[in-house]
């Protein structure tokens, strides 16, 4: 590499601009670009300044592994396709399962839903991005009929006077983020208080599983005050009436009582909504990962809704995605229910246009399969895959009761990884292929606001070291198929596949991404300029209105008890990401963060006789783990916090799932907490 080339940061869904150049000797250089609005005041968060050292750390896989072995990469290849397909001949095509993530490449997402559906022929697939994005999803699509995180630019926060944030920490999930909220009056609903609450002009810190009973609240405030935009829900709504009625059990003191939220305070946030000329309702993980975060998020969008937001220039409600690829991840089919384009798998239209374009008979098409959680739980069981094809994911440290998932995984036939290094999963598996990663290969990612942007490759990979999608064409090649390699014939193809869809691709090229520094979906014609903010017209649903649609407050799927009487919530830490699979082997980073820890209230603390520094217990129904007790105010008294990036975590949280999302409840459970020395 001679000079600085473009690209996107490895990390989160901001996918914040940098460029990568060369050192003196061995090493690279990243610096912040100013031409992506991600993060045009040149900002990285420190994730983002040492990824280099991604690219460079002596922990990266170099040579395929079998049964922990070295070999060639054909012995490999060879030994996956025969053992594969004598699963599918022995107990048929749903034998073998594959599971994706949220940071694959649009090309690679629409890659391993085709070679599941063509040259496996299974349903058994799904990824990662289920626990991230789906409750959000799933009510966007019900209320406006399109999913699309943000459905407008991330720089319109900047110019508004309100901004409501449900169940996220920006401040350290991506720090860029903030420098879009300077301007506005930010009000934060988090159990906690974080480093983005500490920024906020109101904290509402309810108990953790209660957001539901709070968003009842503050619109139930809306209508009691006479405070609901009339004129708008009459011309861009429907189902209000129906809500309004719901509202009448969710006066402000029960809802004070349920959640801890005084009053005076609900009231505060809904006048100042109320009151902004230009206001936003976005909500984030804390507020979606519940066994009822479908019907959470739809109550904020009803506020949203009763308020005028959505639909209308400088206001809105969105999500704020969290993995780099997690909206163009679901959109192409990795998806257990999904299509390319984000059409349903099972839309007779949506079968015969994405068959014609693979090639083959829309019967051949195999229809919906399980969940993430579920597919995982069916690992090894008798009605279940015998085989699971790994890409991108790190499942033994990141789901919900990982012992549990642990067992499932060691009960099959065949454990196919992919990974950039050793994870703790990629331990167990019977054939670890060694991939490339973000800088060293090219692609398209679809950030939080639906940009489409182009990772370009800055540097060559490792010797021995193919791409997914080589590793997706070689498996394909010897199961009878022929399958691209080249990301821009397979992005070529894509754009085929979407058309027509609500995430139509067609009209973006990698040309078009790179002369405007990205694109907005949908795009469904070279000419079309993309779109930004799709609906300022009217939404995505048959006759254009968005739809209130009523939801009652629930209790957590698991609540304290004497045995059990304290809330655990999970979360993430400025320094790590993920499963930290990744940020766990840069130096600067696991100096910042070296260890888990338990975070608890002085009163908490002190009841338990636990002081800072000591080693706890953390015990649910489902697992214990140990960490560091590290002792805050800005914690419930209730409840306690540990960050997922470690192993031990998700041993504890609870694998119910929301009914319409499959999403788990990862941010509550009941857990015990001892002090061991």
């Amino acid at each position: 590499m001679s000079e600085p080339v473009k690209t996107h940061c490895p990390y989160c869904a901001l996918q914040c601009g940098m460029e990568i150049g060369p050192e003196m000797g061995t090493g690279l250089t990243i610096a912040a670009r100013t031409d992506i609005p991600a993060n045009a005041s040149g900002a990285l968060c420190q994730k983002g300044w040492t990824a280099g050292e991604l690219l460079t750390n002596g922990a990266r896989l170099t040579t395929p592994l079998l049964h922990g072995e070295p070999v060639a990469w054909d012995v490999a290849l060879d030994y996956v396709a025969d053992r594969v397909s004598a699963l599918r001949a022995e107990h048929g095509p749903d034998a073998v399962a594959v599971f994706g993530g949220g940071g694959l490449t649009n090309e690679k997402a629409y890659a391993l839903g085709k070679f599941a559906r063509v040259a496996l022929g299974t349903s058994q697939i799904d990824y990662n991005g289920r626990f991230c994005m789906s409750s959000a999803a799933a009510a966007s699509l019900r209320a406006f009929g399109m999913d699309r995180g943000m459905p407008f630019p991330i720089t319109d926060l900047a110019e508004a006077d309100v901004v409501l944030l449900a169940g996220g920490n920006v401040a350290e999930t991506m720090p860029p983020f903030v420098r879009h909220l300077s301007g506005p009056r930010l009000i934060v609903i988090d159990p906690r208080r974080t480093q983005t609450a500490r920024l906020a002009w109101l904290h509402l810190q309810p108990a953790p599983g209660t957001d539901l009973a709070l968003a009842l609240g503050l619109l139930h405030l809306a209508v009691a005050e006479d405070l609901v935009d009339e004129a708008y829900v009459a011309a861009r709504t429907t189902g209000f009436e129906e809500v309004r009625t719901s509202l009448a059990s969710w006066w402000p003191e029960r809802v004070e009582r349920i959640t801890g939220v005084p009053v005076y305070r609900m009231r505060q946030a809904v006048r100042a909504l109320a009151a902004a000329g230009n206001a936003y309702v976005l909500t984030g993980r804390g507020a979606e990962q519940h066994a009822k975060g479908t019907d959470t998020v739809t109550a904020f969008i009803n506020l949203a809704l009763a308020l005028g937001l959505p639909g209308t220039h400088g206001s809105g409600y969105g999500c704020v995605t969290g993995q780099g690829n997690g909206q163009g991840g679901r959109e192409h089919g990795q998806k257990a229910d999904q299509l390319p384009g984000y059409r349903k798998i099972d839309d007779p239209a949506a079968r015969e246009h994405v068959a014609g374009v693979w090639g083959i008979p829309a019967e051949d098409l195999p229809g919906p399969g399980r969940s993430a959680y579920e597919l995982l739980d069916a690992l090894g069981t008798p009605d279940g895959p015998k085989a699971l094809l790994l890409f991108g994911s790190n499942p033994i440290v990141s789901a919900p009761d990982s012992e549990r998932v642990a067992a499932r995984i060691g009960a099959l036939d065949l454990l196919v990884v992919c990974d950039v290094v050793m994870s703790e999963t990629a331990v167990l598996a019977d054939v670890v292929f060694p991939v490339t990663q973000w800088a060293e290969e090219t692609g398209t990612m679809t950030n939080l606001e639906g940009r489409v942007l182009l990772r370009r490759r800055a540097v060559p990979p490792p010797p021995g070291v193919r791409s997914d999608l080589d590793v997706i064409a070689g498996l394909a090649e010897r199961l009878g198929h022929r399958f691209a390699t080249d990301p821009g014939e397979v992005f070529d193809e894509l754009r085929r596949a979407s058309a027509g869809g609500p995430a139509d691709y067609s009209g973006i090229t990698y040309e078009r991404i790179a002369d405007e520094t990205g694109v907005f979906w949908p795009c469904p014609s070279p000419e079309h300029p993309g779109t930004p903010r799709p609906f300022l017209d009217s939404f995505a649903t048959l006759d254009g209105r968005a739809r209130f649609l009523p939801v009652q407050h629930r209790p957590a799927a698991e609540e304290p008890d004497d045995d059990y009487p304290v809330h655990l919530s999970t979360g993430r830490v400025l320094a790590h990401y993920q499963s930290g699979a990744q940020t766990r082997r840069i130096a600067p980073l696991v100096q910042a963060a070296p260890e888990p820890y338990v975070e608890l209230h002085p009163d908490l603390a002190e009841q338990l006789d636990i002081a800072a520094g000591d080693v706890v217990r953390v015990s649910s129904r489902r697992g214990e783990t140990k960490a560091v007790a590290r002792i805050s105010d800005a914690i419930r008294r209730d409840t306690v916090f540990m960050p997922f990036h470690w192993e031990g975590a998700n041993r504890l949280t609870n694998p119910a799932l929301d009914p319409t999302s499959r999403m788990p409840e990862f941010k509550v459970c009941a857990v015990r907490v001892e002090r061991l020395s």
